[in-house]
C-alpha cells in the first residue's frame, strides 16, 4: 500500500505544481476524503480530493484520467467556495467532502479558517434536533423522488423504467438521510450499511430497494417502486405528526383572516359549481382549501380537516353544503382565540369602520 500512498502524493504534488504555473493564487487548499481518509482503501481505490479554488482560473486544474497499471480511473474535480457554502447549508446529505476532508495542502491559513467555519456551520445544522425547516428540506428530496416515480410508472420499456426508478431511489435515500439529520460518509458501496443505521425509515428499507432493482419486468419494478415510495411517504407522515405535536397552540394573530379568506376564495365557487354541475371547479376549489389547511397546520396546532371526506363527485350540492359546514366548523378555531369572523351588514357599514368614520 506504500505504492498507493506514493501515487497519491504524486497526484497532489502535480496539482500544486500545475496551479503555480497556470493559475497562481487560484488554489486555496487540497484535502483527502473517501476511502484514503477513512483508511478502508484497497488497490483499486481512486483518490478522492477536495480541491478548493478561489476563482475561475482554478477550473484549469480539473482533469480525468485512467491509470493503466492499476486499471483505476481518477477524476480530479475542483470545488468553489460557493459550492462549499451550499454544502454547509445541509440541503443535501452528500457533503462528506466538506465534513471529512483531511487537509494536506493550504496556500494560506485564512483558507483553513474559512473552511473550518463552513464545517462548523454544517456540524451545527446536523447536530440539532429535527425542525420544521429540516423536515421541509427532506420533503423536497421526497418530492423529487415522487417526480421520477411518476416517470417510471408511465415508462413502457424496462430500461426506461429502471432509469427513472434509479433517480427516484437516489432522491428517496437522500430524503431519508435528511429526515434523520445524517450525511453519507462511506459512499455508494456502503450506502445500505449507513441507511440501515438510520432510525426514521421503513423497516426493511434496503430490501425494498433490492426488490425494485431486481425486477425482471416493467410491472415488477413498478410494483416494487410503488411499495417503496408508499412506505417512505408513511415514514414522513409519522415524522410530520411528531413535529406537529410540538407546534404552538393557535392565537388570534396566527389565525386572523383565515376563515374570511376561505369564505372569500371558495364559498361562491362551490355553490356555482353545484348550480352548473362543474365538477372541475368544485374539485380544484376543495384542493385549494386542503392546501390552505395544510399551510395553517404547518405553523400552528389546529384540528384535523380532511377536506376530501366531504367531496361527493356525483352530488355537488351536497359537496357545497359540506364545504360550508367544514369552514364553519373551522370558526371554532377562531373562538378558541377570542376571534370572531369579520362580517358587515353591507358595504357602507364596512367602509365606515374601515375608513375610521365610525
Amino acid at each position: 500500500m506504500i505504492e498507493l500512498e506514493t501515487r497519491n502524493h504524486k497526484i497532489i504534488n502535480a496539482v500544486i505544481e500545475k496551479a503555480d504555473k497556470v493559475c497562481p493564487g487560484a488554489l486555496a487548499l487540497i484535502g483527502i476524503y473517501g476511502s484514503f481518509e477513512r483508511g478502508d482503501f484497497c488497490e483499486s481505490s481512486d483518490l478522492d480530493l477536495l480541491i478548493v479554488i478561489n476563482d475561475e482560473r482554478g477550473w484549469q486544474l480539473s482533469c480525468t484520467f485512467i491509470q493503466d497499471d492499476l486499471d483505476v480511473g481518477h477524476d480530479i474535480y475542483c470545488t468553489s467556495w460557493e459550492s462549499l457554502r451550499k454544502n454547509a447549508l445541509y440541503n443535501d446529505p452528500n457533503i462528506a467532502k466538506l465534513l471529512d476532508s483531511k487537509i494536506v495542502y493550504c496556500s494560506d491559513e485564512k483558507y483553513m479558517n474559512r473552511l473550518e467555519e463552513l464545517k462548523e456551520q454544517a456540524r451545527q445544522k446536523i447536530s440539532q434536533p429535527l425542525s420544521w425547516e429540516d423536515y421541509l428540506k427532506a420533503e423536497n428530496s421526497l418530492k423529487e423522488a415522487e417526480h421520477f416515480y411518476s416517470q417510471a410508472m408511465t415508462a413502457e420499456q424496462l430500461p426506461d423504467v429502471f432509469e427513472q426508478a434509479g433517480y427516484a431511489i437516489y432522491h428517496m435515500q437522500n430524503a431519508v438521510a435528511l429526515l434523520n439529520k445524517k450525511y453519507f460518509r462511506y459512499g455508494v458501496n456502503r450506502a445500505y450499511e449507513e441507511l440501515e443505521q438510520m432510525e426514521n425509515k421503513l423497516e426493511g428499507f434496503c430490501q425494498s430497494i433490492e426488490n425494485v432493482i431486481s425486477g425482471g419486468s416493467c410491472e415488477e419494478v413498478q410494483t416494487a417502486l410503488t411499495a417503496l415510495l408508499r412506505e417512505t411517504v408513511n415514514v414522513f407522515k409519522k415524522a410530520k405528526q411528531s413535529l406537529f405535536a410540538e407546534k404552538k397552540p393557535p392565537t388570534a394573530e396566527t389565525l386572523r383572516g383565515t376563515y374570511e379568506e376561505m369564505y372569500s376564495n371558495w364559498h361562491n365557487k362551490m355553490h356555482t359549481a353545484a348550480k352548473e354541475n362543474n365538477r372541475h371547479l368544485a374539485f380544484m376549489s376543495m384542493t385549494s382549501l386542503s392546501a390552505m389547511f395544510a399551510e395553517i397546520k404547518s405553523e400552528t396546532e389546529i384540528g384535523e380537516y380532511n377536506v376530501f371526506e366531504n367531496y361527493y363527485p356525483q352530488d355537488l350540492e351536497k359537496t357545497a353544503q359540506a364545504f360550508d359546514s367544514l369552514i364553519n366548523g373551522y370558526l371554532k378555531e377562531y373562538q378558541k382565540t377570542g376571534l370572531q369572523a369579520e362580517r358587515y351588514r353591507d358595504i357602507d357599514e364596512f367602509t365606515e369602520k374601515y375608513s375610521g368614520r365610525k
